[in-house]
């Protein structure tokens, strides 16, 4: 009997139209700025275009910054959650 693996994609995979209010950690913090929500999902000009940024705040200092959602799966820079 010959066994057949499939690739299958990570369970986890990131979706920006799924990330508004989702809570992230830096791998680096800086400024005391450790644990970050997603506050906004910026919507493309034209629509219907993919989605290329999001605003994260910073929970301690509510310093908001503008990054590409892409950035999140950099495991170098970012953990899901609030680790």
């Amino acid at each position: 009997m010959t066994r057949v693996t499939t690739t299958r994609p990570p369970t986890h995979a990131l979706s920006p139209k799924k990330l508004l209010h989702t809570k992230w950690t830096a791998v680096t913090p800086r400024n005391k700025e450790k644990h970050f929500l997603v506050t906004k999902v910026i919507e493309p000009e034209p629509p219907g275009s993919p989605v290329v940024s999001i605003e994260i705040e910073a929970v301690h200092s509510k310093r908001a910054r503008v990054i590409a959602w892409r950035e999140l799966k950099d495991t170098a820079q970012w953990r899901r959650g609030w680790v």
